[in-house]
Order: C-alpha cells, then sequence, then structure tokens
C-alpha cells in the first residue's frame, strides 16, 4: 500500500473513530440534558402524547392526565386547581412545566432511570408507556382552612400559609394568594395557552409565585422567638427573670430610639422576660439582641434554618438575617435586628420550621412535601422518611420558651389564636414595609403544647377587607384553622 492511500485510510478511520465517540456521548451522556432542554419538541411531542402519572393528596389525583380525542391523547386535568396550584405548578405545551410537576418530571413521565424495567416491559408487550404517582403529604383540611382563610380577607389578598408536622417534617399545607388556573396552562388550545400566560405574568400580584416558599419579606415580632431562644441558650434567661422595659431603647451617643407599637410602655422597666414575650416588646428584644451579641444572634438563627434552601421538592428562597454576613451592625441596626426588622428576611415556610422545631423540643426537622413516589404499577420507588437537620436549642431551652408562647396566646397578643380545650403556642408579628404601604402581619404557632402535632405560619401581605392590619388580629384566626383542621 502506497503512502498517500496509507495516509488516506488512517484519516479515515480516525474521523470513523470520532464519529462513533461523538455518537455516543450524545446518546448515553448528553441524552438527559438534550431531552430536558426548553423547546426540544419532539420530546414534548412525545410527552404529552403519554399518560402522565398522577400528583395524589390523601389517596385522591390533584394532576391526573385524561384521555382525549386529539393527536396528543392525553390531556393534564388539575382537579381543585385554585386550591393547589403554588404546590402542583403547571404542564405547558408551550411553557413547559413547574412546581412538582416540574421537580418530580422524570417520575411523572415515566422517563426516570428507575421507572427502566417497566419501560422495557412496555415496549415488549407493546404498550403505551405511563408515568409514576407522586404522592404529597399535605392534608386536604389543613390545605382548605389555609386556602379559605386567606380568601375571607378579599379577593386582592396577597399572603402564605405553611403549616407542618413538627415530629416529621411533613409539610400539611402550603397555601399562596393569589393563585392561578393550571388547567388554562396545559390546554390544547395553545392560542389560550399564550393569552393566558400573558396574563398571569403581566398581573402586579404575581399569581404564578409560590409566596409561601418565594417570597422573603420582615418576619417582624415572630423574629423575636428566635431572639428569646438566643437569650435562653446563651445567657441562661428564664420566663419570670428581669429584663429591660420601658417606652423606647436608647443608645449611648446616639439620637435614634426604638420605640414600642403604639408608645407603649409593655407594663414598666424592668419586667419579666415572658412579659416581654407576651406584649411583644420591641424594647425588651431589641436590648436582648445587643446583649447576646450579633454572632450569637446570627448563628441562633442559622440553627433554626436561615441561610439555606429548606425544601427539595419545590425552589425555595433562603431566609437571611442580614443582607451581608461580613457587615458588623451598628448597636440601632442591631435591636432593630433582634425584632424581626432591618435586613431580616424570611419565608413563611422558614417561620413553620422556626416554629416546628421550638416545639419539637428544639429539633430542626427538614421539610418534606413528598410521601411516597410509585412505578405505574404501583411499586414504591422512593419512601421519604423523617429526617434531622439540626438541634436548634436543647430540650430544656426549648421547653421554657414553648411554656412561653403558650403565655403568648392565653394572656398576650396571640389570644386570636386560641382553641377552646388545647394550649396553643404562638408568636404575632407586625413588619414594617415599603413607605405608603401597610404593614405585614405575620402569625406562627403550635398546638397542642404538650404534644405538637401541627406548626403553622401565616403572612398576609396586605388585606382587602381591612386596612388593620396586625399578626393576631388577621394571622391568628387563620392559624387557628389550620390547627383545629389538624387536630380534629
Amino acid at each position: 500500500m502506497n503512502k498517500p492511500i496509507r495516509a488516506m485510510a488512517v484519516a479515515c478511520l480516525v474521523m470513523f473513530l470520532a464519529l462513533l465517540l461523538n455518537v455516543n456521548y450524545v446518546q448515553f451522556i448528553q441524552a438527559d440534558d438534550l431531552n430536558e432542554r426548553a423547546g426540544n419538541r419532539r420530546v414534548i411531542d412525545e410527552q404529552f402524547s403519554r399518560e402522565r402519572g398522577a400528583i395524589i393528596v390523601d389517596g385522591e389525583p390533584i394532576a391526573q392526565s385524561v384521555p382525549v380525542d386529539d393527536k396528543w391523547q392525553f390531556q393534564r386535568k388539575y382537579t381543585e386547581p385554585r386550591l393547589y396550584a403554588p404546590v402542583t405548578g403547571y404542564f405547558s405545551y408551550v411553557y413547559d412545566h413547574a412546581g412538582i410537576e416540574r421537580s418530580y418530571n422524570s417520575i411523572l413521565s415515566g422517563s426516570d432511570d428507575r421507572l427502566f424495567v417497566n419501560r422495557m416491559i412496555d415496549v415488549i408487550s407493546n404498550d403505551q408507556p405511563k408515568g409514576g404517582s407522586v404522592e404529597l403529604t399535605l392534608d386536604p383540611a389543613a390545605q382548605k382552612a389555609a386556602f379559605d382563610g386567606l380568601a375571607d380577607l378579599g379577593e386582592q389578598t396577597r399572603g402564605a400559609v405553611v403549616a407542618l408536622d413538627p415530629q416529621s417534617g411533613q409539610i400539611l399545607a402550603m397555601v399562596s394568594q393569589p393563585t392561578y388556573n393550571p388547567n388554562r396552562l396545559a390546554s390544547h388550545d395553545l392560542d389560550k395557552v399564550t393569552s393566558a400566560w400573558k396574563r398571569l405574568n403581566e398581573d402586579p400580584a404575581e399569581p404564578l409565585l409560590n409566596r409561601a416558599t418565594q417570597t422573603t419579606l420582615p418576619p417582624g415580632s415572630t423574629f423575636k422567638t428566635v431572639t428569646a431562644a438566643a437569650g435562653i441558650e446563651d445567657l441562661g434567661l428564664e420566663a419570670d427573670d428581669d429584663v429591660k422595659g420601658g417606652r423606647a431603647l436608647g443608645f449611648p451617643g446616639m439620637d435614634y430610639k426604638l420605640p414600642n407599637q403604639g408608645g407603649s410602655d409593655c407594663g414598666g422597666d424592668p419586667i419579666s422576660f415572658e412579659r416581654a414575650l407576651n406584649v411583644s416588646c420591641n424594647v425588651s428584644f431589641g436590648w436582648l439582641a445587643t446583649k447576646v451579641g450579633q454572632e450569637k444572634l446570627t448563628e441562633q438563627a442559622e440553627a433554626f434554618g436561615f441561610g439555606r434552601a429548606l425544601l427539595d421538592d419545590l425552589p425555595n428562597a433562603p431566609s437571611r438575617v442580614t443582607a451581608d454576613d461580613d457587615t458588623e451592625l451598628e448597636a440601632p441596626q442591631l435591636a432593630q435586628t433582634g425584632i424581626g426588622q432591618f435586613e431580616v428576611a424570611a419565608t413563611p415556610l422558614q417561620m413553620a420550621v422556626v416554629a416546628g422545631a421550638i416545639a419539637n423540643d428544639g429539633v430542626v426537622m427538614k421539610p418534606q412535601l413528598v410521601r411516597t413516589v410509585r412505578a405505574p404499577n404501583l411499586s414504591i420507588l422512593q419512601q421519604n422518611e423523617p429526617e434531622e437537620l439540626e438541634r436548634a436549642m436543647s430540650t430544656a431551652d426549648a421547653r421554657e420558651l414553648r411554656s412561653m408562647m403558650v403565655s403568648v396566646v392565653e394572656k398576650g397578643t396571640g389570644a386570636p389564636a386560641r382553641i377552646p380545650g388545647v394550649a396553643v403556642g404562638g408568636k404575632t408579628g407586625t413588619a414594617e414595609s415599603a413607605e405608603g404601604r401597610p404593614p405585614y402581619a405575620w402569625f406562627i404557632g403550635f398546638a397542642p403544647a404538650s404534644d405538637p402535632q401541627v406548626a403553622v405560619a401565616v403572612l398576609v401581605e396586605s388585606a382587602q377587607n381591612t386596612t388593620d392590619i396586625a399578626g393576631g388580629r388577621l394571622g391568628g384566626p387563620i392559624a387557628r384553622s389550620v390547627m383545629e383542621a389538624v387536630l380534629r
């Protein structure tokens, strides 16, 4: 063989090997990324033509694929769509997917590696591939109570509710208001889908936003539970110990003073630690934050979950104590931080976790929204077990704070959350917002105090039926109805 022919043969062999390697790289290494790429119409058409698995609550599907007489064969249908939309999300031909539809897409679409055997059986038996199902931890009664509670404040209300089981971390209710109808985005009439999408995205109320997990706002006085925990853990404070009270907290060399809400003197100076929590005394908790110090207060918040994404099942924003971890706060800023203002920002999920940890003897459980994942033949692929994230407080200290929060409901600002015959713990919050708009109303709580089965956080950003925004008056009744629904 002469030299030119030999060189050409080697070149062809190299190109063949390169082509072979590229084919294998695309088919095996890049396959998942290419399949999941937005706009891949071949994959979308295939998924739309498949019986997608159900999303289930309490044994009933809240999202399922039903047969239809068109080229896609199946239509995604959401039962009680507005009630569950922030959790289920949507499955759309034009706009991809969101919520559980997105995070568990591989299971629901049937493309998950764990369903390989099922897919092979379908091929051999010439059956249409099916997706697996996802069972959520939600309690339908608690979900409905949370939804109705926010709805009763008016159609233009913006807010969120999260309830969870303190002992397992399972989420029992997750509601965001305003909500939307995912059936309109799942429709096979693509012109109507486009119109619905435009309306939702142009709505200033942001109905597609899950406020329960994605909105971080000043938690106001509900954050005083974190400051109280730091005082108990690091300073050894007990409920009947004296703390600073009075009408305002001053700072040496500064004109600024931190006042109480409405100019109250909190009952005198000094006052008991328990009374400070009962009346939500800004002076007491601003003073306490300066005594604990920025480092300890931040560490206590982080032990409760601040600074981390808490939930695997849905997009969620980390809560924060300060906007910049390296910034050293001045005394007035630290005092404001201690009452849940300045740069403190939290999601309703985070504040439900705080309440849950106090109720659970100081142990922070990882929030879980998915209970079980099943194959199309109903065999279990994944069974989520309770997972401990961290110990935020000692058992004794958590019980001390729990008792103080019961006093808040029995004798203080949390009275609207009372349940006859049940010891309820709680903390109200009214957080300042932008100038010219109402404050944010918060409530966190748990019940029953002796053996907590439910912890809840309520956020009301704005309400249509009242300008009297206060955590106890607005959030307390909603929290009570959710807790009653779980305990019933």
